[in-house]
């Protein structure tokens, strides 16, 4: 089966998810800038989630740039981090609405950690099909960022305990991390189509 229409249905969810996230987001009582004050924790929170979901719809429109075809392996470990991705706006209001609370925070952390666990898984699915030689495990390589990032939302998680503002800055840390342009599926697709086209 060709990607195209788990890309489409992959797109719209998360388009969908980030539309759920503004239609959510508090109106300020008064028309003043200090009437923001009480509704910075929300707006702070959208802001981070939004770039977290950008980030996955950017590495997941890249990553399937390079695979050629989907299995039903590949659907259910697509629709599994699609799964973790339809939390996020849930645990962002509960964590904006309580001012980055522990709890709410430690359920933050744990809903990106499962969603990179679940990327991961839809990664290797897609290499397990196609070949430890394909596009996308040439392109992943060593994937330091992608080893980095739970590392990250364990800390994070940790951390709320002691403070929970401590844990949202680790978060937005990992998103600045994933938020510098990753050229490895665009390199290797490019050099593979120059290096096929040498060959003809």
């Amino acid at each position: 089966m060709s990607t195209g229409r788990m890309e489409a249905f992959s797109d719209g969810v998360i388009a969908i998810l980030i539309t759920v996230m503004v239609l959510e987001l508090p109106i300020p009582h008064g028309t003043t800038w200090d009437a923001l004050h009480e509704v910075w924790p929300v707006l702070l929170t959208y802001v981070l989630s939004f770039v977290y979901l950008g980030i996955y719809w950017n590495n997941h429109h890249h990553m399937l740039q390079a695979t050629d075809q989907v299995n039903g392996l590949i659907l259910w470990a697509n629709m599994h981090l699609l799964f973790w991705l339809s939390l996020i706006p849930f645990t962002t209001a509960w964590m904006g609405e309580n001012r980055f609370a522990a709890v709410p925070a430690i359920a933050y952390g744990l809903v990106l950690l499962a969603a990179a666990i679940a990327y991961f898984g839809l990664r290797t699915a897609i290499i397990r099909n196609q070949g430890e030689g394909s596009l996308v495990a040439e392109a992943v390589g060593r994937d330091l960022k992608g080893k980095l990032s739970p590392l990250l939302y364990i800390t994070g998680i940790a951390l709320a305990a002691v403070a929970s503002w401590l844990s949202v800055a680790v978060y937005s840390v990992a998103a600045l991390i994933w938020l510098i342009p990753d050229r490895r599926f665009e390199r290797t697709i490019r050099n593979h189509s120059t290096a096929g086209k040498g060959v003809g």
